[in-house]
């Protein structure tokens, strides 16, 4: 690696996951009882809990300065 390499950021899913607990269990709820036996995952199924999740974490991730905490 280079002197001028790019540096990553910190992965801030723990944080996003921490501020979206809700959404996050609302969309792992969802996605369990569709794969329960005799349930079938089938896409769009849990469209309105991950697109509540998504947002979430978009907006979760615009309140976190680019240094990390």
């Amino acid at each position: 690696i280079g002197v001028g390499a790019r540096v990553r950021p910190p992965p801030r899913l723990p944080e996003r996951l921490a501020v979206c607990r809700a959404e996050a269990a609302a969309y792992g709820r969802c996605v369990q009882a569709s794969t329960a036996p005799g349930g079938r995952l089938m896409k769009d199924l849990c469209a309105q809990e991950f697109e509540a999740l998504r947002s979430c974490f978009a907006a979760a991730g615009k309140k976190t300065p680019r240094g990390g905490l």
